[in-house]
């Protein structure tokens, strides 16, 4: 056998074992993060199965485990995924969490003491000299000097540097289990450099007296954006391009490349936490299905994670957990949804195989910058709208529109636009995920507008508007036109209850089984804003047809099985009423 055929031959056995390796991470962390503690310790190769996991998989599954529950785990992790847990979780922006470094410096020495003081001093040397720097005070003896003026709280290795941890009163009080963790970590990482390599434990301590705190603060941060914008968590000046709208003609002209070749690359490994995070039966779910066995599959799939990972930082809502990670992927999901509609032509619409064309011919990012658009176009012209409103102009609060409306624009007047839905259990807001999301928002939109367009046409004094009621478009109009058909001077006041009483008769119609306003009564109401308001019959219809059948549609479902002499102001909301 020549040199060249044991070559490939090594190289055949190379991949495969490389690719059962990425078939049993892949069934490791499906299962439960005990099971799953189990399977990699009972594994054949431990430690080769752990450095096949991409760091963010491994951070999941340590912080699943329970970080001091998993130094077994640690211990056989790589020199990057060590890099990675620190650098997602010692810092606070742009600053280093000392409490933070405590706790996972103390917990990478306990899990590997020997090689962890290796890697600091010759790897992550700026990292621990700037935690030196701030946790100790160092006192240099000379050869004839008399130690006696140092108190007891001095230690020393070598009866030349002399070392004290630095007092933190503030910490010994709000923290005591932090500032002595902090002592256990020096004292064992001290005495273990100094017995592993006197010469480089010298060198450190030296070094540590000497640093310019916020240079290297600022330098180590520096290295620290770098090492994860190649994943994809760009610092926020920069991810928040993400949500820089893009045009869908442009778009169309930044088809992307689809890298060939047979031999799949596992020397990036794909996070896999992130992918089954996936809604199963969303688009993009589907599409990735379809092009599984596709060379663009690997390719798309390290795009999705770049994608949500630069979301992420824009949102600057720091992942430690799977639950707010598929919050990450479910946002990222909707605005794709949203921009392969836009993609879509409208007349023959999306299906399946239309958006595996779509997502492997334009760049992932530009999708979702595309569906953004639609949701920062109408919060522009929301924007635009509330500016020069008649109900802003007129002092009038956002709760003038009621709940439901007042979801929707609140919802789009944020920085980042989320979508009003009071029927999901976790809060009344959440992301755009459809473009059904966007319709309904803008109707909801146009409906205030073309209301409020109503208002500003109608000689109505606001300032008589009464003190000690909650005020909406709803009790404001059909006040409006309550006095109007009883005879009264049609102002924004409350009516009495007694006097109110014969229209609220008026309004059914008799002898119904269930519930029912009378059409003549819809007609004179249609008749009564065309006559106040200069708009056409037709106009109103068009613009807030639906509307009004709605408005109606609450008043029977409010007072339907209410009689007139069961009135109570205080419990009517569609009507200014007040007691007799």
């Amino acid at each position: 056998m020549t040199e060249r055929q044991t070559e490939k031959k090594d190289w055949e056995k190379h991949l495969r074992r490389v690719g059962e390796l990425d078939t049993d991470r892949q069934r490791i962390l499906s299962l439960a993060s005990d099971q799953a503690y189990r399977e990699i310790l009972d594994h054949p190769q431990p430690t080769a199965l752990i450095h096949s996991f991409a760091e963010e998989d491994f951070f999941f599954l340590i912080h699943d485990i329970g970080p001091s529950d998993s130094l077994e785990l640690l211990a056989m992790a790589s020199a990057r995924q060590w890099e990675y847990i620190l650098d997602v979780e010692i810092w606070q922006r742009d600053r280093i969490d000392l409490k933070s470094a405590t706790h996972w410096l103390n917990l990478l020495l306990k899990a590997a003491p020997t090689r962890f003081v290796h890697w600091v001093v010759e790897e992550k040397y700026d990292l621990i000299e700037y935690y030196l720097y701030n946790t100790v005070d160092v006192c240099i003896r000379e050869h004839d000097e008399d130690i006696s003026h140092l108190d007891g709280d001095f230690f020393t290795f070598d009866d030349v540097f002399y070392i004290r941890l630095i007092d933190t009163p503030d910490l010994r009080e709000s923290d005591p289990e932090t500032l002595e963790q902090q002592q256990a970590f020096l004292g064992n990482m001290l005495h273990r450099l100094a017995m592993t390599d006197h010469l480089r434990y010298q060198e450190t301590i030296l070094r540590a007296g000497n640093v310019l705190p916020a240079e290297s603060e600022e330098e180590a941060f520096r290295f620290r954006n770098i090492r994860l914008a190649e994943k994809g968590f760009l610092p926020f000046d920069e991810a928040v391009g993400i949500y820089q709208p893009v045009n869908i003609k442009v778009l169309k002209k930044k088809e992307k490349q689809i890298a060939t070749g047979k031999t799949p690359d596992f020397s990036s490994p794909i996070p896999l936490n992130l992918m089954a995070s996936l809604d199963k039966d969303n688009r993009f779910s589907r599409a990735l299905r379809m092009i599984r066995l596709d060379e663009a599959f690997q390719q798309i799939q390290v795009e999705f994670a770049g994608l949500c990972n630069q979301l992420a930082s824009a949102d600057q809502r720091p992942i430690h957990e799977r639950n707010e990670l598929h919050g990450i992927v479910k946002k990222a999901c909707g605005y794709l949804e949203i921009g392969l509609e836009r993609l879509a032509d409208k007349k023959t619409g999306l299906d399946d195989n239309k958006t595996a064309a779509f997502i492997k011919s334009y760049p992932l990012i530009d999708i979702f910058r595309l569906g953004y658009a639609m949701v920062v176009n109408l919060r522009q012209r929301a924007k635009q709208w509330q500016q020069q409103s008649w109900f802003a102009n007129n002092w009038l609060a956002l709760s003038f529109w009621d709940e439901y409306l007042v979801g929707i624009i609140g919802g789009l007047l944020v920085n980042r636009p989320k979508f009003y839905d009071n029927s999901q259990s976790e809060g009344l807001y959440r992301e755009f995920s459809s473009i059904e999301d966007v319709k309904s928002a803008y109707t909801a939109l146009k409906q205030a507008m073309a209301f409020d367009d109503l208002f500003s046409c109608m000689p109505i004094d606001i300032d008589r508007l009464p003190e000690g009621y909650f005020i909406t478009y709803k009790n404001f109009l059909l006040t409006l036109w309550a006095r109007h058909e009883l005879g009264l001077p049609v102002h924004p006041e409350p009516i009495e209850v007694e006097t109110f009483k014969p229209f609220y008769r008026s309004l059914w119609r008799r002898r119904s089984q269930t519930p029912q306003i009378k059409k003549s009564v819809k007609s004179n109401f249609l008749g009564w804003l065309s006559e106040i308001s200069a708009f056409s019959k037709e106009e109103i219809s068009n613009n807030l047809g639906r509307a009004l059948e709605n408005l109606f549609d609450e008043i029977i479902s409010e007072y339907g099985a209410v009689s007139a002499e069961n009135l109570d102001p205080r419990f009517v909301h569609l009507f200014m009423l007040t007691a007799s």
